[in-house]
């Protein structure tokens, strides 16, 4: 509470000693040791009502329901992190058990009725041409852009 040291104290207590006298020193501790009990007792039965009120307030229930908003585990976040570390490690393309996933067009041929299969073959054979053509362009430019750099340094 004070910042008093033990030579503080002692100075105190020597002019204390001069200033009343030794008849009326105890006294005047007496007096001053039934002050600080008083201001004592009094500040403990204020720290007490604020308290009360507060409880019946619900001051305390808010308080708990703050403390338990900031606490993860209490309020869920937990299993919300688990969650999303489980979905950042997901690869679309593994099956649940660890093991690569099926190609879908064979799983997709078993399902599909006869037509849809041929309709899905000649879009699947289409799509293979497709791609073909292009890298089959993409190669051409290629080389197009290699002799004409070879023209140039020439």
């Amino acid at each position: 509470m004070f910042d008093i040291g033990m030579s503080e104290l002692l100075i105190i207590g020597i002019v204390a000693l001069i200033v009343v006298g030794p008849k009326d020193l105890p006294g005047m501790f007496r007096t001053l040791g039934r002050f600080t009990a008083r201001a004592k007792s009094m500040a403990r039965e204020f720290s007490r009502a604020m308290e009360a009120a507060a409880d019946e307030s619900g001051m305390k229930e808010a308080s708990e329901a703050l403390k338990g908003a900031a606490n993860p585990k209490k309020f869920g976040l937990d299993k919300l992190n688990e969650a999303a570390e489980t979905f950042e490690k997901w690869d679309p393309m593994k099956a649940p058990d660890g093991k690569a996933a099926p190609k879908t067009d064979t799983a997709q041929k078993d399902d599909l009725s006869p037509e849809r299969a041929d309709a899905a073959k000649k879009i699947s054979e289409a799509a293979a041409k497709k791609a073909t053509e292009r890298k089959a362009a993409e190669a051409a430019a290629s080389t197009e852009d290699a002799a004409q750099k070879t023209r140039d340094e020439a």
